[in-house]
């Protein structure tokens, strides 16, 4: 009897090993896609994260800095497997995936929607979630409310606002003075276009030039990490990256910036431009052209289930044996389907013989 409760403990003991171990198999599993239906990527090494310790060696070593848009959960994969240093979750996705002509009527709960797909499919770069308008202007509690929701809610790392304005400049200190690191943005600032008269080029006479080197000077002074120069003339840009102790990235701003960013969807040719332009933006170079593909694609689509080609026996994987076969065809009939027991068999015979 004086051995029952060691017994029970040992036994008790085993069990909790047990389920502890089953429980961590469980969690790995939950991470990875079973290999039955569907794939996935495999898991990045945390070790390979982009942070802004490694942007700023980079910067220091005058390596480019690569950054690209990314709206869901297979643009961002596509950017982690290329290596992009930053992926910018940008409030172009008003124009870009919901069909607006600017990027003013995105709200925050669609931007942080779209960061938390981003966060799923993007591991190793730096994850930055733009501030849409509306959010941020008002008072610095509530752009640090929102810089906030955007870290603990989207699962971005950074975040990303337009200076210019002295209530933005204030915005950006007390986000960073938050513990959010800020990225700035100068020069055509979508946001503004209603002062700017339209999407128009920045930078292109004395006064407009010397304003986008003195607005990311004070984006700097505040505690910017990086600088979006977007839209000015490449020597403008060139001056405003010599000035600047920190990164600038351009966007139709020359080759002089520390780095570059582009839209996902204008880069591969996926769709006309955002603005909707005739064309694709001047600044903008094709890496593919997606869009075409896409298009042959659905078209190639169309014809084959049109033409009954398509799924043939080869896209058709799912197999019942002979046994079975027979024994669903006998149910069908005791039940009285007999039209459904004739369809099955003649469908059977036709996937064997096609």
């Amino acid at each position: 009897m004086v051995f029952f409760p060691s017994i029970s403990r040992a036994i008790s003991s085993s069990l909790r090993k047990t389920r502890h171990i089953h429980y961590g198999k469980l969690r790995l599993l939950s991470n990875i896609p079973e290999n039955t239906v569907y794939g996935g990527p495999k898991p990045q090494n945390p070790n390979q994260r982009v942070t802004l310790t490694s942007l700023r060696q980079k910067y220091k070593k005058g390596e480019p800095i690569t950054m690209v848009t990314a709206y869901d959960y297979p643009s961002a994969v596509h950017i982690d497997m290329a290596g992009i240093d930053i992926c910018l979750v940008g409030d172009s996705a008003s124009m870009v995936v919901h069909g607006h002509d600017t990027t003013l009527p995105i709200t925050i709960d669609e931007m942080l929607v779209h960061c938390r797909a981003v966060a799923r499919g993007a591991n190793a770069p730096l994850l930055v979630g733009d501030l849409p308008f509306g959010t941020y202007e008002s008072s610095t509690k509530q752009a640090v409310d929102t810089a906030v929701r955007f870290l603990k809610e989207g699962g971005m790392d950074a975040i990303k606002l337009e200076g210019g304005a002295p209530s933005r400049i204030t915005a950006a200190k007390a986000i960073v003075e938050a513990g959010i690191a800020v990225i700035g943005h100068v020069g055509l600032t979508p946001q503004a276009i209603s002062v700017l008269g339209g999407f128009r080029p920045q930078g292109r006479n004395i006064d407009s030039a010397v304003k986008v080197v003195e607005t990311a000077m004070a984006l700097q002074e505040v505690g910017c990490f990086s600088v979006v120069l977007e839209c000015v003339p490449a020597p403008v840009a060139a001056a405003t990256t010599s000035a600047l102790q920190i990164p600038t990235i351009g966007i139709g701003a020359g080759p002089f910036c520390s780095g570059q960013v582009l839209v996902y969807h204008d880069l591969l040719g996926m769709l006309q431009h955002p603005h909707h332009a005739k064309v694709t933006p001047k600044f903008c170079k094709q890496f593919g052209q997606v869009g075409d593909v896409i298009n042959k694609a659905l078209l190639e689509y169309k014809e084959e289930v049109t033409n009954g080609k398509f799924p043939g026996s080869a896209h058709s994987p799912y197999k019942i044996g002979a046994a079975e076969m027979d024994g669903f065809l006998n149910e069908l009939q005791k039940l009285g389907f007999n039209d459904a027991a004739s369809a099955a068999a003649a469908a059977a015979e036709k996937i064997q013989t096609s």
